[in-house]
């Protein structure tokens, strides 16, 4: 069951996106934080990080206890890399890759991100 779920995930290249999904709109989702938005039966962790400008997606589930929470962790940058830290264990994964940054877990999916119109749009590769 695990690595099932854990299977639904998979990091999206910009230029493996076939579906843009409007997830919200923009004022929707924290600046500096994150909000859940859920895809089929994925649950994405959508980022608005404001003090870079950017806007991050990935798998809301944090591979070291299965809990969908990543979306309510903290972002921040570490040598210059946009990271979230899972709210439960202070686990952090890059944010522009989905790698590890602080163990020896492995990476989270990572999806693109595009904002069209005032509204977030996630990109899928189905």
């Amino acid at each position: 069951m695990i690595s099932s779920t854990l299977e639904k995930y998979q990091t999206v290249a910009i230029e493996d996106v076939k579906v843009w999904y409007k997830a919200a709109l923009v004022n929707k989702f924290p600046k500096n934080g994150g909000a859940c938005v859920k895809y089929k039966e994925k649950q994405i962790a959508v980022f608005n990080f404001t003090r870079e400008g950017n806007w991050y997606a990935c798998q809301n589930l944090c591979p070291h206890k299965m809990e969908m929470v990543l979306s309510r962790g903290m972002i921040g940058e570490e040598n210059l890399e946009p990271k979230i830290a899972c709210p439960l264990h202070k686990n952090t994964f890059s944010l522009k890759t989905g790698e590890n940054l602080n163990g020896s877990l492995g990476a989270i999916a990572t999806y693109p991100v595009r904002i069209i119109d005032g509204y977030v749009y996630i990109g899928f590769s189905e």
